[in-house]
């Protein structure tokens, strides 16, 4: 089971978009696929056709202790994937948690106990670097990193890359960066052609070949609750994102016939 943290402390990367949007690609290639939505503003949750004002459950009471994942999983039908939702409450967690014993572990023990269920999960990370992320990165099998090509993408970038060495050495020694994903690509723009070009030179094949371009189908689907796949599934948006599925799909191949020889 791959359990891959997408995050970026900067917001309004297109790491929501990615995480539903690659959870539905990824099931509609046959994979098992489980998303849990770590970001108190629950946007993957709605993107996903979840009614997060009305959840009786959420990722919150797992968090705190009070239910196991498949209590609270439930159904993205449009996507095809499960989830575990979340919404405001969340926020409450990091208070709760504070003065808890092993406080950073409590995600990883909860999919510890479904190790078999999926082939895929997907961590949605709140833009921030706090003890929600902490637990994600602590879980985590690697880290996909969405990214702007811009001017200060690569300022926030460095401070990410500290916290998971951070992460490495105190709680998840074999975290590693699984791959950086370019998003919201203009191809017109001489700036995002440079960024790009600094980020394969400086991170090499850590650069994942897809780029997710600026799709005007991308930014409705949410509003209908639904991934672009289900929206509009030829569109440039949805045909990336089925193309980073396949990526995915491929590397991870490849990397369990390493491991099995």
């Amino acid at each position: 089971m791959k359990i891959l943290a997408i995050t970026n402390q900067k917001g309004g990367v297109g790491k929501t978009t990615t995480c539903v949007n690659l959870a539905a690609s990824l099931a509609s290639l046959g994979k098992r696929v489980l998303l849990i939505d770590l970001d108190p503003q629950g946007n993957a949750s709605t993107g996903s056709g979840i009614d997060k004002a009305h959840l009786k459950l959420s990722i919150y009471h797992v968090l705190i202790g009070e239910k196991t994942l498949p209590e609270v999983v439930v159904s993205s039908e449009k996507g095809g994937f499960d989830i575990a939702p979340s919404n405001r409450e969340l926020a409450g967690a990091e208070v709760e948690l504070v003065n808890e014993l092993a406080r950073e572990n409590r995600l990883k023990s909860a999919i510890a106990k479904i190790s078999g269920d999926y082939d895929f999960v997907l961590l949605d990370c709140p833009p921030a670097l706090n003890l929600v992320t902490v637990n994600a990165l602590t879980a985590a099998s690697a880290v996909m990193i969405p990214m702007q090509c811009e001017y200060y993408a690569l300022e926030g970038l460095s401070d990410l890359v500290n916290t998971i060495k951070k992460v490495r050495a105190h709680l998840n020694p074999t975290l590693e960066i699984e791959g950086l994903l370019r998003t919201l690509f203009d191809n017109r723009n001489m700036l995002a052609q440079q960024v790009s070009a600094q980020l394969i030179s400086h991170f090499g094949d850590k650069v994942y070949k897809t780029v997710i371009p600026r799709n005007i189908r991308l930014a409705e689907a949410p509003s209908y609750g639904v991934p672009v796949l289900s929206y509009d599934k030829s569109s440039k948006g949805a045909l990336a994102y089925m193309e980073l599925a396949q990526e995915i799909t491929h590397k991870e191949n490849i990397r369990k016939e390493k491991i099995h020889g």
